[in-house]
């Protein structure tokens, strides 16, 4: 019995042991990389600095009660917030209804999951060079559909303050569709065949079967889907600061992208900080409080 005990803590210790080993450089580069930057933001959010010079500022608050009157950093904020709702509204249906069919479709249409994955293999900066120029009020493809259908030609959507978040949200929703897509489909094919036949047989419909179903079955993949739209869509930056940098007239001026100006072009690095701090505490409430309802939800 002692030595059955004994052979028992042996394994368990062993076991601890080799666990330690491999979880000690994790830990050290989550706090090296994630843990330490977070922390050193809302120190330096503390500060008037340049980011260059030796000598930071102890200001306290300063920086802070600043932000709470910024109206830059609010219709930032609110730009955001329409880039959540729109890419949810769209890219999850979308990108649903193509997995549906390619999943319906099955090997042969294997050749349609590789074209419709391509936006998703470019970068995003590439991208956006792209959909910059197929915008392009001279040279863009939207001016020439256009003037081929009688029009003047010269659209300017990145120009316009009324269209030019739209008109992003397009490129990012074309980026992004394929990501969805495919998540739909792992989704979609973790569902046991047989639920599928046994519908067939009781003369159910394929789209009987996606409503009743496929898409009740796809609950919880549906709903870790719109927490990355919500977060990825919440710390955009790139493909805006490319095709647009926030303008015009602050009109796809993002979290990120004031951040950025602030930090790196004005060199308010404590203000930038700042900005960085105030995107952390309001993704990280978001993100709770959606898993908290959707939980809740399920709970009940």
């Amino acid at each position: 019995m002692n030595a059955a005990r004994s052979l028992s803590y042996n394994k368990k210790r062993n076991t601890a042991i080799v666990s330690t080993v491999f979880l000690v450089p994790v830990f050290f580069f989550i706090t090296v990389f994630i843990i330490y930057p977070i922390a050193d933001s809302f120190w330096l959010s503390l500060h008037e600095w340049n980011g260059i010079s030796s000598n930071r500022n102890f200001i306290g608050l300063e920086n802070w009660k600043v932000l709470l009157t910024d109206s830059v950093f609010y219709k930032a904020f609110f730009n955001n917030i329409i880039i959540v709702i729109l890419s949810i509204i769209i890219q999850l249906p979308i990108a649903m209804a193509i997995a549906f069919f390619l999943d319906v479709g099955g090997k042969k249409l294997n050749i349609l999951k590789m074209i419709y994955f391509l936006p998703m293999l470019m970068s995003s900066v590439a991208v956006g060079f792209l959909f910059r120029y197929a915008y392009d009020p001279q040279f863009g493809i939207i001016s020439a559909i256009d003037t081929l259908f009688g029009g003047e030609g010269m659209v300017d959507l990145l120009g316009n303050t009324t269209y030019a978040i739209y008109a992003v949200i397009a490129v990012i929703c074309w980026q992004f569709i394929p990501f969805y897509m495919v998540y739909f489909l792992a989704g979609l094919s973790s569902i046991p065949v047989e639920l599928y036949e046994a519908a067939i047989i009781d003369g159910a419909t394929r789209g009987q079967y996606f409503w009743k179903i496929a898409l009740p079955s796809m609950k919880g993949t549906i709903k870790s889907a719109a927490v990355l739209s919500l977060v990825g869509s919440l710390k955009y930056f790139d493909l805006i600061y490319v095709m647009t940098q926030g303008g015009p007239n602050g009109a796809t001026e993002l979290m990120a992208t004031y951040m950025y100006k602030n930090a790196f072009q004005i060199m308010k690095m404590g203000y930038g900080s700042t900005v960085a701090s105030a995107m952390f505490i309001i993704i990280t409430a978001i993100a709770l409080l959606t898993l908290k309802a959707i939980n809740g939800k399920e709970e009940a």
